[in-house]
């Protein structure tokens, strides 16, 4: 069994004037990926091997043909995903918008070369067009090298602006002898309770203040955000060394873009969730089962924080106050996020989502 994982090297020991030269391609290439865009979501998707010199030279661009094609490429990516997002609502499906601020890349314009002296590497940047070639100087790092050991790195480059992300393919360890499954409600006051009555990460609501308190984009809110990163990469180690059979989440993602929980949450809140990145959380996770061959799932959000695992009986009083939930029917008193987390891995292990459809597992 194998998987893809990623890592980013920053592009700051590049000279102005190739960053320059860089934003330039990345400017235009996101012209073309529009202009693709626009086109297919006129005319139709053709397949990718239908994409020969009269769809190529749509665009009117110094780019290269061979940079053109991959351009129509990521616009037929770009649609397909935003009909998948929008399959059950085709009404509401809106034309993507490419920002021109990354470009994906193959063996056939970027090369990475090894380095002498100072920087490991090269990313050789050729058939761009208009007789531009970059070469762009990246010093490895440890996550790099961690993973360059125990994969094989693939030739697919993301390049943007601030870095490159390079691919790896990666063997997955042994499976463990497991645990029992562990169901886990994210929140402010603890990252992650357990349904075994643990919680971890107590201390990440002081840096989600702290952030929220400075001013955007700023050194030490940058600081922040990276120290609080790391406090998410360390509840989910500690996570993973349970050796759960699986781990289960509530499915929480566009929470701060679905316009009906949106009108659900306050300001404040919805702020703090942008803040500490859940989306950063999630991924994280999922990417360490991954690694350590357990299951990774995700249920349905709705009432694990009102309902009682008891008698089943759901209602917004059941929550006396953000951290008490005691049940008004049978009595039923617990700690609030861990009753949720609780809740969360009952409904996985129920007959109508850990059975069903509902339950998305990988």
């Amino acid at each position: 069994m194998t998987f893809v994982r990623s890592s980013k090297c920053s592009l700051k020991f590049a000279t102005s004037k190739k960053l320059v030269e860089l934003d330039t391609v990345l400017t235009e290439y996101g012209k073309v990926c529009n202009t693709f865009i626009s086109h297919f979501w006129e005319t139709g998707l053709p397949s990718k091997s239908e994409l020969l010199k009269g769809v190529v030279d749509i665009p009117q661009t110094w780019l290269s043909a061979r940079l053109r094609k991959v351009a129509a490429r990521e616009a037929i990516d770009m649609i397909l995903a935003v009909k998948r997002r929008w399959k059950n609502k085709p009404e509401k499906a809106g034309m993507p918008v490419h920002r021109g601020n990354r470009m994906v890349l193959g063996c056939t314009i970027a090369e990475l070369q090894l380095g002498e002296n100072y920087f490991d590497g090269w990313l050789h940047l050729s058939s761009i067009g208009n007789k531009v070639i970059l070469d762009i100087p990246i010093k490895f790092h440890k996550q790099f090298n961690r993973l360059l050991r125990i994969g094989s790195r693939l030739n697919s480059y993301v390049v943007t602006r601030d870095y490159v992300q390079f691919c790896f393919e990666v063997l997955a360890t042994e499976k463990p002898n497991k645990t029992e499954s562990i169901g886990i409600d994210t929140g402010i006051k603890s990252l992650a309770s357990l349904s075994n009555s643990t919680k971890l990460g107590t201390g990440v609501e002081v840096k989600i203040e702290a952030i929220k308190r400075c001013k955007q984009g700023s050194v030490r809110q940058k600081r922040l955000r990276r120290s609080l990163r790391q406090s998410m990469d360390e509840v989910a180690r500690d996570i993973i060394s349970l050796n759960p059979e699986a781990v289960v989440l509530e499915d929480l993602r566009g929470i701060s873009h679905g316009t009906k929980l949106k009108r659900r949450l306050s300001k404040n809140m919805r702020r703090s969730i942008g803040s500490w990145n859940m989306r950063y959380w999630h991924n994280r996770l999922k990417q360490r089962c991954e690694e350590n061959r357990i299951r990774f799932v995700t249920v349905p959000a709705a009432y694990t924080s009102t309902s009682c695992p008891i008698c089943g009986h759901s209602n917004r009083k059941n929550r006396v106050t953000q951290s008490k939930f005691r049940c008004q029917q049978c009595g039923h008193a617990d700690d609030a996020d861990l009753n949720a987390a609780r809740n969360i891995l009952t409904r996985f292990l129920s007959p109508a989502y850990g059975r069903g459809c509902e339950a998305k597992i990988t």
